[in-house]
């Protein structure tokens, strides 16, 4: 962490992608607390919400003010037009707002070298942005387990208990943070990736060969996505901590780059 001109120590900043909703007739942009709780507790960084606001936000002016950037899971779906299929059920919920805002954002803010942590609907996003597509229900498909998050009625908590064990690749990233390469992880979506996009780099794999978790081969910066909510998991999973205090340290390390600069 760097120190301000009165001596005190200043965070990094990370931007947290917010989600388009509604409220009482009003337009809002919203984000689950516990992307906040883990960006400040477990990534050391101050947590700052991104509105899916589109072209007002725009990518040199982001790149010059954060440290880091965190793409939220959420309760919609990419569009299945931005990456060239036929439309979702009308039925279901997506976010047009989220999506103009981040795929168009997601590149500059990779080559610039911001790190990156995309999880859920984030991994999606990264996957699309970069030129792949998705699934848009995994449990339908010849092979494939069901992901979705199970009963409704359970405590919400529960919902992001482990459900499965994946496959780290031996070498990386998550490897590395683990320290092994079989951990178990939460699961609660029903979309995944279909086609990788070039240039990701597997980093996890599910026991049906979902893809799971990948980074950007030839990235400046940090970048991971994550198909589970490590986010949900701090204060009691150290491998969802490690993830965190990882980006975390990216950011610290950006901070003293930008400051430089």
């Amino acid at each position: 962490m760097t120190s301000s001109r009165s001596g005190a120590v200043s965070r990094p900043v990370v931007a947290i992608t917010a989600d388009r909703g509604e409220r009482d007739g009003h337009a809002t942009h919203q984000a689950f607390d516990a992307y906040v709780r883990a960006v400040h507790q477990a990534a050391g960084a101050l947590p700052l919400l991104l509105p899916a606001a589109g072209a007002a936000i725009d990518a040199a002016s982001l790149i010059a003010a954060v440290d880091g950037v965190v793409l939220t899971g959420g309760p919609s779906n990419v569009q299945a037009q931005r990456y060239g299929a036929e439309p979702l059920p009308p039925a279901t919920l997506t976010d047009p707002d989220r999506d103009a805002t981040v795929l168009a954002l997601l590149p500059a803010l990779v080559a610039a070298g911001v790190p990156v942590l995309a999880v859920c609907r984030g991994l999606q996003e990264f996957n699309v942005a970069f030129g792949g597509t998705l699934e848009r229900a995994v449990h339908e498909q010849p092979g494939r387990q069901d992901h979705r998050e199970g009963d409704h009625a359970r405590p919400i908590a529960r919902w992001y208990d482990d459900a499965h064990e994946i496959a780290l690749t031996p070498g990386g990233l998550l490897a590395r943070l683990a320290g092994t390469t079989r951990v178990a992880v939460n699961s609660l979506h029903h979309q995944g990736i279909a086609r990788l996009a070039p240039g990701l780099r597997i980093e996890a794999t599910a026991p049906d060969g979902l893809v799971e978790a990948f980074t950007v081969a030839d990235a400046p910066g940090f970048t991971l996505a994550v198909q589970w909510h490590p986010e949900m998991r701090v204060g009691d999973s150290a491998f969802a901590e490690a993830i965190f205090a990882a980006f975390g340290q990216a950011c610290r390390e950006r901070q003293a780059l930008r400051r430089a600069a």
